[in-house]
C-alpha cells in the first residue's frame, strides 16, 4: 500500500529560507500549502509556501 503522506519543506517568503518542515495528504491536497509561521531570522510572523 502506497504512503498517502507526504514530507514537504515551508520557505519564508521574506527571507527566502527553508524553517519547517511538515506532512500534507496528497490526495485531499493538491495545492501547494502556505501558513503563517515565525520566522526566526526575520523575528516576526510570515507567510511560508511550500517548496519541493
Amino acid at each position: 500500500m502506497a504512503a498517502t503522506r507526504e514530507i514537504i519543506t515551508l520557505q519564508c517568503t521574506e527571507c527566502k529560507r527553508r524553517n519547517y518542515s511538515t506532512t500534507k495528504n496528497k490526495k485531499t491536497m493538491t495545492d501547494k500549502v502556505e501558513k503563517k509561521k515565525f520566522c526566526r531570522h526575520d523575528r516576526r510572523h510570515t507567510v511560508h509556501k511550500e517548496v519541493k
